[in-house]
């Protein structure tokens, strides 16, 4: 029996036509992402992700008129609903940070494969947050550095626990089941630890989490691009 997998429908803004034109043409050999419309500025990209609401908007940083983080962040101030994941070139500490804070799913270096760029959008579209695995270390670093200069409330033994689990990819369904509590209640402890870590996303508490010492990275993760479920 075969199985059908719904189509993600993906936007891609970056300003260069034959970036492009390459990210297009692998997306689309997966078979299970179609890319509806293109933009090469940030405000056209704008403009189309409102006329077609997407599931996943692939974004470059340095853009035209409006970069890629603006349009981000303008993505969650509209509360649209659409996975954002940054694909560019720059591992720059400002733009990894920055990014974070807007609320993107995903960050990924164009450095990276075909294959792990196609897995960045099925993860964004499932709703979970995708970081390149070379960007961890300067990521582990800004949180390090910023926990010397900041308060965070300690978390109780069952928020650790539930982070833990968050940290593996789990979803709140699966955590909740392994916990014998409701995924709402899940939900609500999550909701907890992002204010107790002043955390504005998954990635950001489990990464704060493990930089607090009050987590580990799964091993299988360390050397790999690392996923977390929303």
């Amino acid at each position: 029996m075969n199985m059908v997998f719904p189509i993600i429908r993906v936007i891609l803004a970056d300003d260069h036509a034959i970036v492009r034109a390459g990210i297009r043409q692998f997306l689309e050999q997966a078979g299970d992402i179609q890319v509806v419309g293109e933009a090469s500025d940030g405000e056209a990209a704008l403009e189309m992700i409102e006329q077609i609401i997407p599931d996943v908007a692939v974004l470059d940083i340095q853009m035209p008129r409006v970069n890629g983080i603006e349009v981000s962040r303008e993505i969650r101030a509209r509360r649209w609903p659409i996975g954002m994941l940054i694909l560019t070139a720059y591992d720059d500490d400002p733009y990894i940070a920055a990014v974070l804070k807007t609320g993107a799913n995903g960050y990924v270096l164009k450095t990276a494969s075909p294959d792990e760029i196609i897995t960045a959008v099925r993860d964004v579209y499932r709703g979970k947050s995708f970081l390149d695995a070379t960007i961890l270390p300067k990521l582990l670093a800004q949180i390090t550095h910023s926990k010397t200069t900041q308060f965070f409330e300690p978390l109780s033994e069952r928020e650790i626990e539930i982070l833990s689990l968050v940290a593996k990819g789990l979803t709140n369904k699966v955590v909740g089941g392994q916990l014998n509590i409701s995924d709402h209640t899940v939900q609500g402890h999550v909701a907890r630890i992002f204010e107790k870590l002043q955390a504005n996303s998954r990635t950001e508490a489990v990464m704060r989490g493990i930089s607090l010492g009050l987590i580990s990275l799964p091993e299988e993760e360390k050397e790999n691009a690392i996923s977390f479920d929303i």
